[in-house]
């Protein structure tokens, strides 16, 4: 799987998660640029990703997370 095709299935898991089909994420995405992105949103977030990914993230990971791209990074680590 390409660091493209991670970022066109976040965008659909993000889009569903924050129901708002405007949201286009990018490796620089942070919680500062998706209105409603607060804490419980935050794991509603992981919980769809690990779903969608079928694997998942460790507490560390979730907590040091500061943009998409490491969530990327960490996806395409798992998943390989």
């Amino acid at each position: 799987m390409t660091r493209e095709e991670v970022l066109e299935r976040l965008n659909e898991i993000f889009r569903d998660v924050f129901d708002d089909d405007g949201i286009e994420v990018c490796d620089s995405t942070t919680s500062a640029d998706i209105e409603g992105w607060d804490s419980l949103e935050h794991i509603n977030l992981v919980l769809a990703v690990e779903q969608e990914f079928d694997f998942k993230f460790e507490m560390g990971q979730v907590v040091s997370m500061k943009d998409v791209g490491e969530m990327v990074d960490i996806i395409l680590e798992q998943t390989l």
